[in-house]
């Protein structure tokens, strides 16, 4: 099951398209779907969270918290909304082509893909671009 839950003034669009898209990426990895909550907040929100729990006093677009056992994904993804934005004037691209990078890249991480590196950011990009590119 995927939830999306809100903190901020945001809302996703076609939650269900997103959602079966986000199955069908862990299904492809070859792992199982148990629970995904994602959580959509702005950059204090998730500023808080970042140093309470990762001792990290900098702002992120994600954090993740993995409980994943095995080839069954279950964890919780924070999203910054203000982050996303920012990010997508930076690398100039929409807001939306962003927000799926981001929303896949959590699940990457949870399928087992790194980007501490400069070959696993490599393969993560990789993988990123290659679901996008289905979600259309």
């Amino acid at each position: 099951m995927i939830s999306f839950n809100y903190e901020t003034d945001f809302k996703l669009e076609d939650e269900s398209v997103i959602s079966s898209w986000i199955s069908k990426a862990i299904s492809s990895e070859l792992y199982k779907l148990e629970e995904i909550n994602y959580v959509f907040c702005d950059d204090e929100y998730l500023h808080k969270l970042n140093v309470e729990f990762l001792k990290h006093d900098t702002l992120t677009d994600i954090i993740s918290f993995d409980y994943c056992m095995g080839k069954l994904i279950q964890g919780d993804i924070f999203i910054s909304v203000e982050r996303v934005a920012d990010n997508a004037k930076d690398f100039k691209v929409s807001f939306e082509e962003e927000l799926k990078r981001v929303i896949i890249h959590g699940v990457l991480h949870y399928c087992g893909y790194k980007d501490k590196t400069d070959a696993d950011a490599k393969l993560m990009r990789e993988k990123e671009n290659h679901y996008l590119a289905q979600l259309g």
